[in-house]
């Protein structure tokens, strides 16, 4: 009996002491109070943590006079060399959804300046046939990365080599990929986290900027030699060779940039002053 009134008595404690910390976090009391009551101090170190993330966020977050300073410096500059009387009020179906994005984005310059030249490009009476209003939803489902990969592949305007590592079974018998989508384009691009490449190069192919195709391959004997060299691909080869009754391939491919990819890339990509006016 007496040891279960001391573990009542320390639960209380607990409880109190959590409760008491629980009001140094003010945005969140209302729901940190009655939960630290059951999970602890350990929430409350949460909470707090969350609380001192968040809050900086909200000055993350774009207002008008943000969104108006944008639109003047940026928007205007690209729009600079167009005659004023060929400048016109942009599509709202268009220019609202994107303005609203930028809200959120703004702080992303590889990802508000596809805004400002969609917005732009919207804003010529010459090329705003070219502003499909899909492309702001393409650009919210980007990332910076993928942004900087897009960018890379509109200014190159050349197929790039990428390889599969696949493990083949003896006898014809199947493979397995070790190592997928293998390519130096990530680092090219100058993307902050190239490890990632492979889930940006899905990406870009869902949103159907992109084609990554192993049915074809570079003829250039150079093009897959970086890839070919590099210690992590020599790295899986040796395993695989290592295996009884397995072979190594580098199963050659292409990263090539869409139809869809290519409009794209005009739009929002290029420079109003590299985009040819009709």
């Amino acid at each position: 009996m007496g040891e279960e009134n001391k573990e009542v008595g320390t639960v209380t404690e607990i409880a109190q002491a959590v409760a008491a910390v629980a009001k140094e976090v003010p945005v969140y009391q209302d729901a940190v109070q009655p939960a630290a009551q059951e999970l602890g101090k350990g929430l409350v170190v949460v909470a707090k943590a969350v609380n001192a993330c968040l809050i900086p966020v909200e000055g993350l977050v774009w207002g008008v006079e943000k969104i108006k300073d944008f639109v003047r410096e940026r928007v205007a500059k690209k729009l600079e060399n167009v005659p004023p009387d060929e400048i016109q009020q942009p599509k709202p179906h268009v220019a609202v959804p994107a303005i609203e994005a930028l809200r959120y984005t703004g702080i992303e310059e590889s990802l508000s300046d596809l805004y400002a030249n969609l917005l732009a490009t919207s804003m010529d009476k010459a090329t705003a046939y070219r502003a499909h209003p899909g492309f702001v939803d393409i650009i919210k489902n980007m990332c910076p990365d993928e942004a900087k990969v897009m960018k890379y592949l509109v200014t190159v305007r050349q197929f790039i080599a990428i390889a599969n590592i696949n493990s083949n079974i003896s006898g014809g018998g199947g493979y397995n990929v070790m190592s997928r989508n293998v390519t130096s384009l990530g680092a090219r691009a100058g993307c902050q986290h190239p490890g990632l490449l492979s889930t940006y190069l899905d990406n870009l192919a869902r949103l159907g900027l992109i084609a990554v195709d192993y049915e074809t391959f570079l003829t250039d004997p150079k093009a897959y030699e970086e890839i070919e060299n590099a210690p992590a691909v020599k790295k899986i080869l040796e395993q695989i060779s290592q295996t009884p009754g397995r072979t190594g391939e580098i199963k050659k491919g292409i990263v090539k940039i869409t139809d869809l990819g290519e409009q794209f890339g005009r739009v929002c990509i290029l420079d109003k002053d590299r985009q040819p006016r009709d």
